[in-house]
């Protein structure tokens, strides 16, 4: 099995992992799957200008659980495509792969609890390689896991990055304020001058040793349950009413701008001529923008702006 299987096996796996862990906390709904295949678009016709679209291969599996006890919405998605050539949200930042073939695979997703007290999250590990006439000319893992929650708790960030401090730990003792801090900057809403959350991990173009680079990958996908599940198992049953769901809803817009203006993988995949269907599903299922909104000074609301400035939580 050469390299590339052995983390699509990975991630395979830990799709299904993770759904069965979401699944049991849930309790009431299960997800759905949709399997998919990339195909060749071949031409765009009917548009000026139009020209051929790289060939694109490969597939995935989707699934997204609905209306359950706990989560109004959660999407994972897993996905092994390849194609001829970058798509140019990718192709503007490594000049050296022009023209080059590429191959990725990865596992993403974002849950979008019901009860406003438990926060939203987001995860994703991911393997990207090049070729260019049957050679290698680049390779790397990428990914991270984040928090945002509406209505903070101390107790649940602390141990959210205490998780993530346990999790790079083994690979260097710089590891984790390096990479807490490319996840503070990297998720960072500049037209609203505010994290989207408390962070957590994000790191990418990470190469030049193949097994380590492999085993942190693994360690922050296997992580990500350590950080998320006590957070589900203290916040679900808090009660709440239409003043909290409404604030929740409108805090959700944040995550809309952020995914539709700066994420790179939805960019990526998009450009790319990837499934939107499946690039979408982070996006939550209910969501509003108020004009002007300022959260009564002394509130809970307003309570949260504190947590959206990069800081130390450990």
């Amino acid at each position: 099995m050469d390299d590339f299987e052995r983390v699509r096996d990975y991630l395979s796996g830990l799709q299904d992992r993770i759904c069965q862990a979401i699944e049991s906390a849930d309790g009431r709904a299960r997800f759905v799957e949709d399997r998919w295949q990339r195909a060749d678009p071949g031409t765009h016709s009917g548009a000026p200008g139009s020209v051929a679209s790289p060939l694109l291969g490969g597939g995935g599996r989707t699934r997204v659980l609905r209306d359950g006890a706990v989560f109004e919405q959660a999407g994972i998605g897993f996905s092994d495509v390849s194609g001829t050539r970058l798509p140019p949200s990718a192709s503007a930042h490594r000049p050296e792969l022009a023209g080059a073939s590429w191959r990725a695979c990865g596992v993403s997703l974002v849950f979008h609890p019901l009860n406003p007290y438990l926060p939203t999250t987001h995860a994703n590990v991911r393997y990207f390689q090049a070729e260019r006439d049957g050679k290698a000319v680049a390779a790397w893992f990428g990914g991270g896991f984040d928090l945002t929650p509406f209505y903070p708790f101390d107790e649940d960030v602390r141990h959210w990055h205490q998780v993530a401090h346990d999790v790079c730990a083994p690979f260097g003792a710089g590891r984790y304020d390096a990479h807490k801090r490319w996840c503070d900057e990297y998720f960072f809403l500049k037209h609203r001058n505010e994290t989207r959350g408390v962070g957590g991990l994000f790191f990418d173009d990470l190469q030049g040793d193949f097994e380590a680079d492999f085993a942190y990958m693994r360690a922050v996908g296997d992580g990500f349950l350590d950080a998320y599940l006590p957070i589900v198992a203290r916040r679900r049953d808090i009660p709440y009413g239409e003043r909290e769901r409404e604030f929740q809803l409108y805090r959700r817009g944040r995550y809309v701008e952020f995914n539709l203006v700066y994420d790179r993988g939805t960019l990526f995949g998009l450009q790319s001529g990837g499934r939107s269907e499946s690039i979408l599903m982070s996006l939550p299922p209910r969501v509003r923008w108020e004009y002007g909104y300022q959260p009564e000074a002394g509130s809970d609301e307003a309570r949260l702006a504190a947590y959206l400035v990069p800081r130390e939580w450990l």
